[in-house]
């Protein structure tokens, strides 16, 4: 009886670790695979949005949804840094993984302008 209740919770706890190795919204390491999607506008010598931050998981994808008037680059001051060139007309740009915790400053330096800050968690 004591070596079939054994066996039992055995299988009950590699069941559970077969589950939560399952999950469809992580990747490796744990890190989220949906990705952040941020819309971006550039109108003129305006960009939308301006500063906000927005969290992001370590290792977590994050697209760019880019509106613009003229073609243009972001800047991303990651470790590496990423540049990021985008059309006029919309884009989606795809910024790597971010795998440090902390603030991401996301620019146009064109602007002169923060777009986003990532808070890398």
């Amino acid at each position: 009886m004591l070596r079939t209740l054994a066996s039992a919770t055995i299988l009950t706890v590699a069941m559970l670790g077969l589950t939560a190795c399952g999950d469809s919204d992580s990747g490796r390491g744990g890190a989220p695979t949906t990705p952040v999607t941020i819309a971006v506008t550039f109108d003129g010598d305006t960009v939308t949005p301006n500063g906000e931050r927005v969290k992001v998981a370590t290792g977590q994808p994050i697209e760019l949804d880019v509106t613009a008037d003229v073609p243009g680059e972001i800047h991303v001051h990651s470790d590496p840094e990423q540049e990021l060139e985008y059309d006029a007309g919309t884009t989606t740009v795809e910024i790597a993984p971010i795998d440090q915790p902390g603030v991401v400053d996301v620019e146009s330096h064109t602007l002169d302008a923060v777009i986003v800050q990532l808070e890398v968690s």
